[in-house]
């Protein structure tokens, strides 16, 4: 049976409760559930974080290297330190929460087994009877609402959830993400927002499961964590300007990607996980450090803009000839020398930029290519063109540019390229343009700077493309008429001397 109330509670009682309300008030303010949590990611991520890059010291080099070790010992250690004192403020928090109901129960005279438990959030009151002095009334009154409101807020209710100045630290990112998750958030957008000591995500990341849109470019981002895989509604992805030096095998759970930047990274390789993602249209590759195209890029079905420029390629695997959807393809500033001649398969190309390779010679199915509106192979070592080029009649700009001492002609079939707009031959060795030029009728710009060209003369080139072209018209006809004179006069010199002979001897 439950004692009567404690109408007068003894000095020593109150005395108990007022010393625990002021020490309740010394403390900094409560931690949200949201920025707990935060903070239990963070101590997860920074673990799992620890425990690989030990485990890569260890693989490199035996025995390991302590110097490193206890390096990454004391980064983790920096990193996680924030997050192991809101863990603690929270238990402590937790403790004061059971002394308030004890107190409770010694002020009100009820045993402890009938005393609601108290809710832990911000604002715990003190449960007594109904005939609680006024003095225990006043401890009531003090606890209630002690602590300011947490300091999380501001994170809630924005797609980007930071304000343009402000830069986050992991447990800022990690209390983001939770509360990001709790409201269902599609859009998720980081650039540029993430202190330069954040490398790493955290794994509470895979929350996101609402999520169509995220947007990490222009960080210090080393690693993606394994949890990104659960990210299943994503469509768009930018990661541009980081530092990743590999994508964790789960990416290629990410199907529902459209397009995707991962340029501007430490990348030289990919998953072979990455086959899956079959609905990628754009992806952005540009600025890495692959030596060789990954052969996963051959099963996107769909990709129809591929950008590799400014890698280290030195070969394009003959499985490009599988992304039928291609419209764009990006090469330039690379170190290839040749192309495959599944380059041919690519119906659909629109456009083709190999600038600054060591190209060659280009494949003779690139003819193939009816589609094709741009192509660009200047400052290469082309030697010669491909008549089979002439067949795409489609081309509307080609620059042959800065290929230098090694092209010194054009396809004599280039008036196949009706449609063509745009012709640059500068810095090349041609000396003359076929005869076949001057069905260029829709030529508007013309290039030949340093090219040493006899036919047209320097003169008519620098007054413009369709000069040149009316100029190769008539050059044209003009030769045709001295030829056919000069076939005339072969022919009577010719027939003459017969006539003349046949008459002497009658």
């Amino acid at each position: 049976m439950a004692s009567p109330a404690t109408e007068n509670p003894p000095p020593t009682y109150t005395d108990t409760v007022e010393e625990i309300t002021r020490i309740y008030k010394q403390l900094p303010p409560r931690p949200s559930i949201e920025e707990v949590e935060a903070a239990i990611s963070v101590l997860q991520t920074v673990e799992t974080e620890q425990n690989l890059q030990l485990d890569e010291i260890s693989k490199q080099q035996t025995p390991p290297d302590e110097v490193k070790r206890t390096m990454v010992s004391f980064r983790s250690h920096d990193q996680r330190k924030e997050a192991a004192q809101l863990v603690e403020t929270d238990r402590i928090f937790q403790v004061f929460d059971g002394l308030i109901q004890k107190a409770s129960s010694l002020v009100s005279g009820k045993p402890l087994s009938e005393i609601v438990p108290v809710d832990c959030d911000v604002g715990t009151e003190i449960v007594i009877s109904e005939k609680k002095s006024e003095d225990c009334a006043k401890i009531g009154a003090d606890l209630k609402g002690v602590g300011p409101a947490s300091s999380s807020s501001k994170l809630v209710g924005s797609t980007s959830g930071v304000k343009d100045e402000e830069k986050l630290n992991l447990m800022k990112v990690a209390a983001l993400i939770e509360s990001s998750a709790k409201t269902g958030a599609t859009i998720l957008d980081l650039r540029g927002k993430l202190m330069d000591k954040v490398e790493w995500l955290p794994l509470s990341l895979g929350k996101l499961t609402t999520l169509s849109e995220l947007y990490l470019s222009e960080n210090r981002i080393m690693a993606l964590p394994p949890s990104i895989g659960s990210l299943i509604t994503l469509t768009k992805l930018d990661i541009r300007s980081n530092q990743i030096i590999n994508l964790p095998p789960s990416f290629g759970e990410l199907q529902n990607l459209t397009d995707l930047d991962l340029s501007a990274n430490l990348l030289k390789s990919l998953p072979e996980s990455f086959a899956n993602l079959i609905n990628l249209i754009n992806l952005d590759l540009s600025t890495n450090r692959f030596s060789k195209l990954p052969s996963a890029v051959g099963y996107l079905i769909s990709l129809q803009r591929l950008n590799v420029e400014t890698n280290n390629l030195e070969e394009l695997f003959n499985g490009i000839g599988f992304c039928s959807s291609l419209l764009e393809l990006r090469l330039d500033f690379n170190q290839l020398k040749n192309l495959p001649e599944s380059i041919g398969k690519l119906e659909c190309l629109e456009i083709l930029t190999l600038h600054y390779n060591r190209v060659k010679k280009l494949p003779s199915p690139i003819g193939n290519l009816l589609k094709l509106r741009e192509l660009d192979v200047s400052f290469n070592e082309l030697e010669i063109i491909p008549e089979t080029l002439c067949s795409a009649v489609n081309l509307v700009k080609l620059n042959l540019g800065k290929n230098f001492a090694d092209l010194r002609m054009l396809p004599q079939s280039i008036g196949n390229l009706v449609m063509l707009e745009d012709l640059d031959i500068s810095y090349n060795q041609i000396k003359n343009l076929p005869d076949s030029f001057g069905s260029l009728s829709k030529l508007r710009h013309f290039r030949a700077d340093q090219t040493p060209l006899e036919v047209p003369p320097k003169e008519i080139t620098k007054l413009g493309a369709q000069d040149v072209v009316k100029y190769m018209v008539d050059f044209v006809a003009e030769e045709g008429k001295f030829r056919l004179a000069k076939r005339k006069k072969g022919f009577c010199s010719y027939i003459c001397p017969l006539l003349c002979f046949g008459i002497g001897n009658e």
